[in-house]
């Protein structure tokens, strides 16, 4: 792999978190190409299903086509077999998906996270198709060591989403202090099975005053 492609795939942080009632796909808003901010406003998680979420960390041509693609294949499966895709089969069709190109690989280290019948989960998958289910909380990207270290001290199981998502904000704004790949702003998805919702930045803002600057 190119030495500037490599440096290009570094700047990240994604996070999904498992609460009681559903999962928060949270990442932050920068691009990075090596040394250079490239975008202040980039788009990392995309709706590919009804309450099926995906966040994106890698490159964002490679990001966006697969985006595309598993948007279509989940409407596809929906239109096909008369009931909504579920979580484990996206990840799965993903997984496969990305498999089958791994002499060309998309660079990319996705989370696909939502709520189904079997209730809410979310799962990582690598860029050669290995997709692990995550039971609580998963993060990616360079800024993945310090989110860990706010979410792994601070998670508890039966989160509420108010909880949650104010875990995963600290978790963001904990990366974005030390890791050069994260920062300029925060975007928020919430799944239930009632709604996929993300969050305006009025809403934002209330949680980020209740964490320290």
């Amino acid at each position: 792999m190119p030495e500037q492609l490599q440096e290009s795939m570094k700047g990240t942080t994604t996070i999904g978190i498992v609460f009681a009632g559903g999962v928060i796909l949270a990442t932050e808003k920068r691009a990075t190409m090596g040394y250079m901010i490239a975008s202040k406003k980039a788009k990392k998680v995309y709706r590919v299903a009804d309450r099926i979420g995906m966040t994106t960390a890698g490159g964002v041509g490679d990001a966006q086509q697969l985006a595309r693609i598993l948007t279509v294949e989940c409407s596809l499966y929906h239109i096909r077999r008369s009931r909504p895709i579920t979580v484990g089969a996206t990840a799965t069709l993903l997984s496969n998906y990305l498999n089958q190109n791994r002499y060309f690989p998309y660079y990319v280290q996705l989370l696909v996270g939502g709520i189904d019948d079997n209730g809410p989960s979310v799962y990582s998958v690598d860029a050669m198709g290995g997709a692990t289910k995550e039971e609580e909380i998963v993060a990616t990207g360079s800024g993945s060591p310090m989110a860990y270290g706010v979410l792994e001290d601070r998670f508890r199981p039966g989160m509420t989403e108010d909880e949650a998502i104010d875990l995963a904000i600290r978790g963001l704004k904990s990366a974005m202090k030390r890791d050069a790949g994260s920062g300029e702003g925060i975007h928020v998805v919430v799944i239930t099975k009632d709604k996929y919702q993300e969050l305006s930045e009025d809403d934002l803002k209330k949680y980020l005053a209740k964490t320290p600057a």
